[in-house]
């Protein structure tokens, strides 16, 4: 039972969608433990300062990964391990592993020493907290964080060359369950340096749950001097997707920033609605884009741009499907989200109303997020790694500029303030300024999606064509969906007003339901394509015959 048990864990899996629900169950798993810290963080401290500092002590750390440990990430090692033996593959692993410890290892020493000069000029409110030591010490060991996710980066290249998609979607698992572990273990005696502890214990299993697999494949590394001329080829290609992740790290630290500057909990309540929103960010977009990517990487190997075309087609369908109907109803239930998750002990009443209403305001650019995190794969797919930074470079100016404006203005004007108050019903809740650093990310995240639109006709022509109508079909059957589980979820405010959690869960769940029933009427009467394929994949795997060979799609290769 037990070998059984762990042949299914460890079986490739090969068809796109089989491999991307795969990945969404999975994820589902990773979200669930990403939102149960969560609910830990808000019940033991709230929307408090000593939050703030915890979530703006990863900045640092985020910075070096974007830095060092995506130079050599699976995106750059995938296409190159699928054309190589598996002599020059080992190779080519061991020389990037040996270079992210030794760069990156001398990059985090380096900020370990001046981290106190470089956060008290970041974040000078916390410059005299009762936190202050805690706060440096913080970021010093986790600045040991970007090396052991950058090795773990390198090595899920060959779980995902391997299609062991279960042990990949298992890392973050892991990394939630250290995380849980040192709040709840060796903060009480601790205090900040338990989590510390827990989040590099998480880092060290994100490593080794893929050892066995790298291990078996006979691509284990090893420490030997990386070759000039295999680093800067590597390095060469990977650059723009690392100056990429740097602009996206850079923009998240800015914000941090600013959100620092609207009063005590801002970082707390952003980051909170912000890994709300990354829920179906992971299990959609996430998910497909994950999916997808070895699998494009082959076809274009292989020269078959049809194929190429035919998956990244199937894939950006059914992302936009999945995603409009999570935007729609995250926006009609975002309170009750809030306060199922969040909302115990320290998370107060107005910590629930500015974090939903944060959460609406991101939730808007669902739909953009996942199509840019898909058509980056396609783009280092197809080895055009500069269009993704040149995305991103257009994502932090907006995002940026537009997030300083409106604080600047709403200061100047407070009539702006006091508009979105009203609007997203927060009225008298300190700190309500946030709401602008979050619509300045919104809007920046939708310019994006735009850009990588009207861009993914430079590696395939027609594609962002033909999704013009399964956009609009989601996005009005999500509508749709969500004015039936608003129209519901007024009536029972109405016949049993919230008053005890039970009522929160039963009334968002019964509105969802209804919304969901809704939007499924109304693809069925359109005759929704994406629709069908959900029906036929979930049949499929449910099925014990053979899955499709990795190149398939549902439908065959012209659909």
């Amino acid at each position: 039972m037990v070998r059984k048990i762990l042949g299914r864990i460890t079986a490739p899996v090969r068809g796109l969608h089989q491999a991307a629900y795969l990945l969404a169950s999975l994820t589902l798993a990773s979200q669930i433990l990403a939102l149960l810290r969560d609910r830990i963080f808000a019940h033991m401290f709230g929307a408090s300062e000593t939050l703030d500092i915890y979530y703006a002590a990863f900045k640092i750390p985020d910075l070096v990964f974007a830095l060092v440990a995506s130079l050599v990430s699976a995106y750059v090692l995938i296409p190159r391990i699928a054309r190589l033996g598996k002599p020059d593959a080992r190779v080519l692993i061991s020389q990037t592993t040996t270079f992210l410890i030794v760069v990156g290892g001398l990059l985090c020493g380096l900020l370990a020493v001046f981290a106190p000069k470089i956060l008290f000029v970041l974040y000078p409110g916390f410059a005299d907290s009762v936190e202050r030591d805690a706060f440096v010490f913080l970021v010093r060991l986790l600045l040991l964080q970007p090396i052991l996710l950058g090795i773990s980066g390198i090595l899920t290249s060959v779980t995902q060359i391997e299609r062991k998609f279960f042990l990949f979607a298992l890392s973050p698992v892991l990394y939630n369950i250290g995380i849980i572990g040192g709040t709840l273990l060796l903060y009480p005696a601790f205090g900040l340096y338990g989590i510390g502890v827990g989040v590099v214990l998480g880092a060290v299993a994100h490593v080794a749950i893929h050892i066995p697999v790298v291990f078996e494949a006979k691509l284990m590394p090893r420490l030997m001097a990386p070759r000039p001329h295999v680093i800067r080829e590597v390095l060469r290609d990977s650059a723009p997707r690392s100056l990429a992740l740097l602009m996206s790290s850079v923009t998240l630290l800015v914000l941090s920033i600013l959100a620092a500057r609207t009063g005590e909990g801002g970082i707390a309540v952003l980051t909170f609605a912000s890994n709300l929103e990354s829920v179906p960010l992971a299990l959609i977009g996430a998910s497909y884009a994950t999916a997808a990517f070895p699998v494009l990487a082959e076809q274009l190997g292989s020269k078959k741009y049809e194929e190429f075309k035919a998956t990244l087609t199937a894939a950006a369908r059914h992302l936009i499907f999945w995603s409009s109907a999570a935007l729609v109803l995250f926006i009609v239930l975002r309170a009750h989200i809030v306060r199922i998750i969040l909302g115990s002990g320290a998370f107060d009443w107005d910590a629930t109303r500015l974090t939903a209403a944060i959460l609406a305001i991101l939730v808007f650019a669902l739909v953009a997020q996942g199509f840019v995190l898909l058509a980056s794969r396609a783009f280092y797919a197809a080895e055009r790694s500069w269009n993704p930074l040149y995305i991103q470079v257009v994502g932090l100016v907006t995002s940026l500029l537009t997030a300083w404006l409106l604080l600047y203005f709403a200061s100047v004007y407070p009539i702006m303030t006091i508009f979105m108050e009203v609007l997203f019903r927060v009225e008298e809740v300190a700190g309500s300024s946030v709401l602008f650093v979050a619509l300045g990310f919104t809007i920046g995240q939708l310019v994006m999606g735009v850009v990588a639109f009207i861009t993914l006709r430079d590696v395939a022509p027609g594609v962002s064509r033909s999704l013009i109508r399964p956009l609009f079909e989601g996005l009005g059957a999500a509508v749709l969906g969500g004015s039936a589980a608003y129209g519901v979820l007024t009536f029972m405010g109405t016949a049993a007003p919230l008053t005890n959690l039970f009522m929160v869960f039963t009334q968002g769940f019964v509105a969802g339901m209804v919304g969901l029933i809704v939007s499924a009427a109304v693809l069925v009467l359109l005759e929704n394509k994406e629709f069908r394929e959900l029906y036929a994949t979930l049949k499929k795997l449910t099925s014990t015959k053979a899955l499709p060979p990795s190149g398939t799609i549902l439908g065959g290769p012209t659909q």
